[in-house]
């Protein structure tokens, strides 16, 4: 509508403009022969349509348009979806993890072993080690609840140690588990599984 109501307006002051452009040319140029006034009329609304109206509606309608979208209410853009909030780093489940990972491959590597009264001694071994990471998690609850951020603090310091530990007795059941293969005999293997076993109280101090 706004297009149109411009054009209109275009059509029309240039008509008039240029009708009275013409007049002026028409009365200030002198004739010798006299001429009708309704000619003069008619000539005149023609150059003043074709060379005021015309160009003066192409003129509006281009104004028009350009008012038409300035105008336009500009379409909202979609509200964007909120970033997933990044969780923060937790450096105690890191090693309680790795403490994890050495408890699974022992009791997979007890699975490996010839079935003996030493290899059951060793599953018994391997359960207590899961027992052992019970205290490791706890520890890890402790650091939490402090808020330690320092690797230094001495709760971390503890469950560093706690996760050599539980590396240093991952490689050790795989030492014993290994000869276990060549002797399966519990009189060969007892002394091994009994250093095992005494290693196992101190994982989590």
């Amino acid at each position: 509508m706004v297009v149109v109501r411009s054009a209109l307006w275009g059509a029309l002051i240039g008509t008039l403009l240029m009708g009275v452009l013409t007049t002026v040319i028409d009365l200030s140029t002198p004739s010798d022969k006299p001429t009708s006034a309704i000619i003069t009329f008619l000539a005149i609304s023609f150059v003043s349509v074709l060379f005021g109206g015309i160009p003066g509606a192409v003129v509006g309608t281009v104004v028009g348009a350009i008012r038409n979208s300035v105008q336009r209410p500009r379409r909202q853009p979609l509200p964007m979806h909120p970033p997933f909030p990044q969780q923060p780093f937790d450096m105690w489940s890191d090693l309680v993890e790795r403490c994890s990972e050495s408890t699974r491959r022992v009791a997979a590597a007890v699975q490996t072993v010839p079935n003996s009264p030493a290899k059951d001694w060793l599953r018994r071994i391997s359960e207590q080690l899961a027992e052992e990471l019970d205290d490791v998690r706890g520890i890890a609850q402790l650091g939490r609840a402090l808020g330690a951020v320092d690797r230094q603090h001495p709760v971390y310091q503890r469950l560093l140690k706690a996760t050599h530990d539980f590396h240093a007795f991952e490689n050790e059941v795989g030492r014993v588990a290994l000869q276990m293969f060549d002797h399966p005999e519990l009189d060969e293997a007892r002394t091994h599984l009994e250093v095992l076993e005494n290693q196992l109280p101190q994982l989590s101090t």
